[in-house]
């Protein structure tokens, strides 16, 4: 029969082996609370939807990797006049649990948990926005709009590398610009159903000139299943000073 571990040492493993796991798993609580006061201490629409799309995924993930991580060292300290064979099979189940348990979260926040973000952002982004004098303000539509962007602006646009939003405080005249990112978050796959369809790629099928629109070809790859599909989009045409330029 395999010796016990030397109380002495089993003492000293649980001692400090559950402050080491207190301090890991306070560090991942630490993460997510932080999180979560950032999300109710930032106020302006626009900064919430950046930081969101950014860094929640990814805090999440690193929070409960963490305090899943000191839950499983804890688990190990617990046990009292354990043999050495006993305590490396409490060891090895734990460990394995755990490895199960965040593959599955780590599946639902990278497959499940981006639908949920995607309406969060689109709340956030048409949520109407007030001026400095309290007041409600429009979102102009994309013929509206283009009177208050430059051409560099308006280039991105046709370009759908990036897409502005402009709202007006219609009483004062008051404009605020947004800037989002052009490539629309990751869309559901049609074959596996998970929202990981992206853009991989961006063609100019047809350049848009004064008397024409013109044709953009997108390359779309599914990060789980693989699957690749083609969409076609419109470029408008251009106005008579960029055709002449």
């Amino acid at each position: 029969m395999t010796d016990p571990i030397s109380p002495s040492l089993l003492n000293a493993w649980n001692t400090y082996g559950q402050w080491i796991s207190y301090v890991i798993a306070g560090v991942g609580v630490l993460i997510l609370l932080g999180h979560y006061v950032k999300l109710l201490t930032t106020s302006d629409y626009k900064a919430r939807y950046d930081y969101i799309n950014m860094h929640e995924i990814n805090l999440l993930w690193y929070g409960f990797l963490l305090v899943l991580v000191g839950a499983t060292l804890y688990v190990n300290t617990l046990s009292e006049g354990r043999t050495w064979l006993w305590f490396f099979v409490v060891l090895f189940m734990s460990v394995m649990l755990a490895l199960i348990i965040s593959v599955i979260v780590q599946n639902i926040l990278k497959f499940y948990y981006p639908f949920y973000i995607e309406k969060r952002l689109k709340k956030l982004r048409y949520t109407p926005r007030m001026s400095p004098d309290g007041k409600k303000m429009k979102l102009l539509s994309e013929e509206e709009e283009d009177v208050y962007l430059d051409k560099g602006m308006q280039a991105e646009e046709d370009a759908f590398s990036v897409d502005y939003d402009v709202w007006i405080d219609e009483d004062s005249g008051y404009t605020k610009i947004e800037k989002y990112n052009g490539r629309l978050h990751a869309l559901q796959c049609s074959e596996c159903n998970y929202q990981t369809l992206k853009v991989d790629r961006e063609e100019v099928i047809q350049p848009a000139t004064a008397m024409e629109e013109g044709e953009l070809m997108k390359y779309y790859i599914c990060g789980y299943c693989g699957h690749k599909e083609r969409k076609s989009f419109k470029i408008s045409k251009l106005k008579q000073e960029e055709a002449a330029v």
